[in-house]
């Protein structure tokens, strides 16, 4: 069983989060593979208070790659589930804030 803060692993930060965390007030972590729509809501709302409006939850898979210098040997990276956070209109949440 999972407690509210072993949902949330961490927040994903890349370009198109970025601008979705400023345009569509959207956020996005990656969690636990059991964690369930319902507990990440909650999990937010609790950790964070603010008011969650929807939330999708999504299973990256696994993903394979060469090295640079032998292209032959092969690595496997490890997929896993990321959910996109949509908040109430006028909250954000100052983790994916900028510099101030």
């Amino acid at each position: 069983m999972n407690t509210i803060f072993d949902i949330l692993r961490r927040p994903l930060i890349t370009e198109k989060t970025s601008y979705q965390s400023g345009a569509l007030n959207q956020y996005s972590f990656v969690v636990v593979d059991s964690a369930t729509r319902t507990q990440v809501k909650d999990a937010v709302e609790t950790l964070y208070d603010v008011s969650v409006k929807s939330v999708n939850v999504i299973n990256v898979p696994a993903k394979r790659g060469r090295r640079l210098r032998s292209r032959r040997m092969s690595i496997r990276k490890q997929g896993f589930k990321k959910a996109i956070v949509t908040l109430a209109e006028g909250q954000t949440l100052p983790i994916f804030e900028g510099v101030q």
